[in-house]
């Protein structure tokens, strides 16, 4: 029941992170898509890049209190869901067009 619960946390935790990341990138990495003379679709990776590091902060913090083997599937379940979901929300995609 704990393990859930916090596997409800981290994936809550990294979908916030995603957005945000993808609404105000901080390293402005961006990959175009698509480009025609009317419209570009272009991808924020940001947000995954910001999600990955608090991934390896979190993996970092479970190895230090020595509960990595019990919790890293749980954590891992949770970013995989995460970053789902945040695709599925289309975060970091954005389509400008002229």
């Amino acid at each position: 029941m704990k393990n859930f619960f916090f596997l409800c946390l981290q994936f809550i935790l990294f979908l916030i992170v995603f957005a945000a990341g993808s609404l105000f990138p901080p390293f402005h990495m961006e990959h175009v898509l698509t480009a025609t003379p009317s419209y570009t679709h272009i991808f924020v990776a940001d947000g995954l890049v910001l999600m990955v590091v608090l991934y390896v902060l979190i993996v970092i913090l479970e190895a230090v209190r020595k509960h990595i083997r019990s919790a890293l599937p749980w954590t891992t379940l949770a970013l995989v869901l995460a970053v789902v979901l945040g695709l599925y929300m289309k975060f970091g995609f954005i389509t400008h067009q002229i």
